[in-house]
């Protein structure tokens, strides 16, 4: 049986589906006979490494990049001083503007070359590797939701 994956939270439906089961993303489909979407196991990922380097994104200093959500991916952002504010305030350092973030959402902390993560009391929660957390330790690889926002954590 194949599978849709949704553009907005990459969750697998099956293929009649016309909306994501998960978030409810209008699942698009490619009437047009034009280039489509190639599907690739884990073990051919392997041909792609090295197509983007972490020079790009700034090595050697600690980084979170959109995975998906706004239409922001690929979009990072470089957390500053000891702390950094993550919210929907114009005012926060990381600045996601969408409703599903609260004004003031998280904060990012560091201290002694560690990153913490913190929700701030957010109405949809703050989930670190897809478990909703109060506070965690932020590690290479981790992924971060806020809100309808996924993001990878780079530790530089």
């Amino acid at each position: 049986m194949s599978h849709v994956y949704c553009p907005e939270c990459g969750f697998q439906n099956p293929e009649t589906a016309n909306y994501c089961a998960k978030c409810g993303t209008l699942l698009a489909r490619d009437e047009g006979g034009g280039d489509t979407t190639m599907q690739f196991s884990p073990a051919e990922a392997g041909e792609l490494q090295g197509s983007v380097t972490l020079d790009e994104v700034g090595a050697g200093r600690a980084a979170l990049v959109v995975r998906s959500g706004g239409g922001r991916t690929g979009e990072t952002f470089y957390p500053e001083g000891d702390q950094t504010t993550i919210g929907r305030s114009p005012d926060c350092g990381i600045f996601l503007d969408d409703v599903t973030v609260s004004r003031r959402h998280a904060v990012v902390t560091q201290r002694e070359g560690t990153f913490q993560i913190e929700d701030l009391g957010s109405l949809n929660g703050t989930f670190l590797n897809r478990r909703r957390i109060d506070s965690g330790q932020l590690n290479d690889g981790d992924e971060l939701q806020i809100g309808k926002y996924r993001l990878s954590f780079l530790a530089g």
